[in-house]
């Protein structure tokens, strides 16, 4: 009896040892273990998961047979003078820019008059001209003018939008969009004479099927939407910025694009209609948007 009892203490804190080491490991594994992609969808509703593609190449891909290394040598520079102003003349352009742009109002009465296509092809160019990583270049503009192929567009953004304001967005996201009055009907996808898709390419693939690796491909993407919308507005035409959640699949099919390529925004395209209206809303002031230092 004594033996026993002299070992209890030693039992106890070994059976402690064993629990604390057991709960540990199941802890471990409930965190590691990869969620369930129900959950996942609650957790985060509003991700597209069309753009969840791991786009980071690391060491071991760049290895692979299929992936491109590096780019052109021996890339020769050439001497580059841009135009400079006087200070008086910059103080003037800067403040015409602004004013440009602070008329430009997201526009969902869009007519459909005919729109020169030269335009359209213009300010696309203009938007070639963003800054890239790497200069990789990561962009694609698809314009679909074909009426049927624009309503096909429509009725794949209407029934997963629907789905979006029903389900996915929560009650919050919609409630914060009553003010805007939108909703899952979206009339200018029949109706604007262009629908200009912008697609991310995750990747590149060059001629001889080879795969390149595309740096920051979706801030260079999204640098190049911004020079779009400035371009249009410019050119006197109207769009909204339209990211339809979870379509990029059936719209890459819809238009036979390639695997490596993402649907990052789509924007209806034309002349404001004639009962056009827009929210009333006020821009932030200037000394809310910057920071000196």
């Amino acid at each position: 009896m004594a033996l026993v009892s002299s070992l209890t203490p030693v039992f106890v804190a070994v059976l402690c040892v064993v629990i604390a080491f057991v709960l540990r490991s199941f802890q471990k594994t409930k965190t590691t273990s990869k969620p369930d992609s129900k959950s996942t969808r609650e957790a985060r509703p509003w991700v597209d998961e069309d753009l969840k593609d791991d786009t980071e190449i690391s060491s071991k891909d760049n290895e692979d047979d299929e992936w491109v290394d590096g780019g052109e040598e021996d890339l020769p520079h050439v001497p580059y003078t841009p135009t400079r102003y006087p200070p008086e003349e910059m103080l003037e352009r800067s403040q015409q820019f602004y004013s440009l742009l602070n008329q430009r109002r997201s526009v969902r009465f869009i007519s459909p008059e005919p729109v020169p296509r030269s335009v359209i092809d213009n300010v696309i160019h203009a938007a070639g001209t963003a800054p890239s990583g790497a200069h990789t270049e990561p962009w694609t503009f698809v314009v679909v003018a074909e009426p049927e192929t624009k309503h096909k567009i429509r009725l794949i953004v209407e029934e997963e939008e629907e789905i979006n304001y029903r389900q996915r967005m929560g009650d919050k996201w919609v409630k914060d969009l009553e003010r805007l009055r939108t909703n899952w009907v979206k009339e200018y996808l029949d109706e604007a004479p262009y629908l200009i898709l912008i697609f991310k390419q995750a990747y590149g693939i060059l001629p001889d099927g080879k795969k390149k690796t595309h740096y920051y491909n979706e801030i260079s993407v999204s640098i190049s939407c911004g020079l779009l919308l400035a371009g249009l507005h410019n050119a006197g035409l109207v769009t909204v910025t339209s990211t339809p959640l979870n379509c990029g699949p059936q719209l890459r099919l819809l238009l036979r694009r390639p695997a490596n390529e993402k649907l990052l925004m789509l924007l209806p395209v034309g002349y404001a209609a004639a009962n056009a209206t827009v929210p009333d809303l006020k821009r932030k002031p200037l000394d809310d948007i910057v920071v000196h230092i």
